[in-house]
């Protein structure tokens, strides 16, 4: 069932949703919290920064980031996180922003995603605003909750 959006304004870097499940870390796994992205059906697994104390059903807003391999600019295409369920692994969608000091581009793919370009050939400000991008990720994308 669809929840209707909510229309107040927030940041662009900020992403709402809904905490899904609080996973306990394992011997090979850190922990993590499921985060349920409004009128989608992503159920995001993301590494928090700090405690999320936020129970579960209960809505909260933060940071995603996440790091990128290489940023293609495409031309076709849609928002998206891929995938749908689970630790993303790709990103498509549109720059909102690019921040060249500190080598980053919030990118909204259906919910905003802060990315750090982690290849040495690229650079924040190679990118401007409405640029509709693709991207693969690193292993340990991360949920900052906003305090």
């Amino acid at each position: 069932m669809l929840h209707p959006a909510p229309t107040s304004k927030i940041a662009l870097h900020l992403a709402r949703g809904t905490v899904a499940e609080h996973i306990a870390a394992t011997a090979t796994k850190p922990a993590f919290v499921v985060l349920s992205i409004p009128n989608t059906s992503y159920k995001l697994h993301l590494e928090p920064t700090s405690p999320i104390d936020t129970p579960v059903g209960k809505r909260i807003v933060g940071t995603i980031q996440a790091q990128a391999q290489r940023v293609d600019v495409v031309t076709t295409g849609g928002r998206f996180i891929d995938p749908l369920f689970g630790r993303p692994r790709r990103v498509q969608g549109v720059v909102v922003r690019a921040d060249a000091g500190s080598n980053t581009l919030i990118v909204h793919a259906g919910v905003p995603v802060i990315c750090s370009l982690t290849d040495a050939r690229q650079n924040a400000a190679d990118f401007k605003q409405g640029d509709f991008v693709s991207f693969d990720v690193l292993r340990g994308a991360t949920f900052t909750p906003e305090r």
